[in-house]
């Protein structure tokens, strides 16, 4: 049997490494710019769809979305600082899905880099978390590269309070917007930020 191509991995041989002392390649501007415009492409139509204004139109008052993405607007969510679990209260509370965007300023729209669940809002940005550190690792590769960076996590309130339907909205919305540091995603966009 004949093995079938994969797609090509743009930054086979770089690895970027967040720690000082380990040896690895910096990404290069283009190349950062280049893995951004990817995961845009993929996106923007998705941000065109969701959390653009659109014309008003009369519905149901009561009637649930047929489709429980279409309700989601992340361009309408309030966008908050990585640090905001630092505040003294925190501004949402209870189940929650969460958004990492960056807003990369030669782009349309932002990207969105990671998708995630949780039953406490106010605790889940608290202590270790694997995004966290591939944000940091990829905050250090765009200073490395003089790239500005605008990253801000938007918190949906409005899901199901059971977990296991929680869940299933979040996966849902991971294999329609693709975001590249959710594990499930990682190998599609060639991930390049390394945290070893």
């Amino acid at each position: 049997m004949v093995p079938t191509p994969r797609q090509g991995d743009l930054f086979a041989q770089t690895s970027w490494s967040s720690s000082a002392d380990a040896p690895g390649l910096s990404l290069s501007a283009p190349q950062l710019r280049q893995w951004q415009r990817r995961i845009q492409r993929h996106q923007a139509p998705l941000f065109a769809g969701h959390g653009q204004p659109t014309a008003l139109q009369q519905t149901q008052l009561f009637a649930a979305p047929a489709d429980p993405l279409a309700a989601l607007a992340p361009l309408s969510l309030r966008p908050l600082p990585l640090t905001f679990w630092r505040w003294p209260e925190s501004p949402h509370q209870g189940a929650a899905i969460y958004l990492v965007m960056d807003r990369p300023p030669d782009l349309s729209t932002p990207i969105l880099l990671y998708v995630g669940e949780t039953k406490a809002a106010d605790r889940r940005w608290k202590g270790e978390h694997d995004c966290k550190a591939y944000l940091a690792a990829y905050g250090d590769a765009l200073c490395s590269a003089g790239l500005p960076q605008q990253t801000s996590i938007r918190f949906w309130t409005d899901v199901p309070a059971d977990t296991r339907q929680r869940r299933r909205l979040e996966q849902a919305l991971i294999q329609a917007w693709l975001p590249p540091f959710n594990k499930e995603t990682r190998d599609r966009w060639a991930t390049p930020f390394s945290t070893d």
